[in-house]
């Protein structure tokens, strides 16, 4: 199972989708494109704990975390 999670106002949701199901990564990629299309930052896990940017959809990436930008003021 690989997970996307989504932080905001309210704390976090998750996702969770298998990668072999064509019909729930299909639904994850659009996840991806419609919260980077709407301003998010998304980032993997590296197997190290590092965090790398996504900047397209990685069907192999086991944890996905997006984050709303940041806007100072």
């Amino acid at each position: 199972m690989a997970t996307q999670i989504v932080m905001d106002l309210n704390g976090d949701s998750r996702h969770q989708f298998d990668p072999q199901d064509a019909e729930a990564l299909a639904k994850a990629e659009r996840r991806f494109k419609e919260l980077t299309g709407a301003g998010f930052i998304a980032a993997a896990r590296t197997a190290t704990g590092d965090s790398r940017l996504m900047r397209s959809f990685d069907p192999t990436a086991k944890e996905t975390l997006f984050f709303p930008r940041l806007v100072g003021g």
